[in-house]
């Protein structure tokens, strides 16, 4: 029975990475669909059964040729965060959101300009994503240059705790030391220095933008 439940999840995930390594394969030629695709007397495309217009571009060409241009690296920068194994993988949310707000503006925005607003629509996100990968970024650096693990600390010092040690009756110092190490890094990464630290580059980058604009 456990074998069969084994067999099964590697199908499926032999299945589902076939998938994915099929639409990256075909993915330049995806871009290039447009050229291939019949159109009409009147320069309209014909998918499937389907007629697709050009939505307020100069002609059903370019407006398939931005979709795709859009399309492709959409799908294949999904393909990337949902396979990446990397520490800083949730950064690649921002290109993600980029693309698919792009798409957005085209099917939604009442006006005939793309590519112009959704730059404030990615602000949010940035500032969500950008300070969890720095904080993520912060504690591997801490772990595995400077060798210092806040979370083996801490575990150390309630076990030391438990033990009936306290700040006065450290053994040898190392209690003490530890502390002043822990309590250290913790101020020096408390919540509200960073936070003082990430709204002076926020209004540093409201100016600038400000000033471009």
């Amino acid at each position: 029975m456990i074998n069969k439940t084994k067999k099964k999840k590697a199908k499926k995930k032999i299945f589902l990475e076939t998938l994915l390594v099929f639409f990256i394969a075909i993915s330049p030629f995806l871009y290039k669909v447009y050229d291939y695709l019949p159109y009409d007397e009147h320069g309209d495309a014909l998918i499937l059964g389907l007629t697709l217009g050009n939505n307020g571009f100069p002609d059903t060409l370019t407006y398939l040729w931005y979709l795709t241009s859009k399309i492709v690296p959409l799908y294949l920068m999904i393909f990337w965060f949902l396979t990446s194994r990397d520490w800083w993988y949730h950064i690649i949310i921002i290109p993600i959101a980029m693309y698919a707000f792009q798409m957005f503006e085209v099917f939604y925005d009442s006006d005939n300009m793309i590519d112009t607003d959704n730059i404030w629509w990615l602000i949010p996100i940035c500032m969500i994503t950008i300070p969890s990968v720095y904080f993520i970024r912060i504690k591997l650096y801490d772990k595995h240059v400077h060798g210092i693990d806040l979370e083996a600390m801490e575990a150390e010092l309630e076990e030391l705790k438990a033990k009936g040690y306290t700040n006065d009756k450290s053994k040898d110092g190392v209690l003490n030391e530890k502390q002043s190490i822990s309590d250290d890094i913790n101020s020096s990464l408390s919540t509200g220095n960073l936070e003082n630290i990430f709204k002076t580059v926020q209004h540093r980058i409201e100016s600038w933008l400000h000033l471009k604009s």
